[in-house]
């Protein structure tokens, strides 16, 4: 598996506020079954991130265009591949 950041600029700030409960459980859903590893908002307002795990970035990207923040035009996406530093966990 690889990891793939994806940050959620927000584009209307209502839309965010409807399907935040939407997003949240797709979000917790991608968690049990083994898509995700950790994500959360920006405290200065601007949006979130989402680090999934997929096998590549074609897979990533489809993960990202299915939430529902992004499905609904609440948010865009902009997407990378992450490499996590290991050496830093093992300290």
């Amino acid at each position: 598996m690889n990891y793939y950041a994806v940050r959620l600029p927000i584009l209307d700030e209502e839309k965010s506020r409807v399907y935040r409960e939407d997003h949240l459980k797709y979000l917790e859903g991608l968690v049990g079954q083994g898509n995700i590893f950790t994500y959360g908002r920006f405290t200065d307002g601007t949006g979130g991130l989402v680090i999934y795990k997929a096998e590549d970035l074609e897979e990533a990207a489809a993960l990202a265009k299915q939430d529902p923040y992004v499905s609904s035009g609440a948010r865009d996406f902009v997407i990378n591949e992450w490499a996590m530093n290991t050496d830093v966990l093992s300290r």
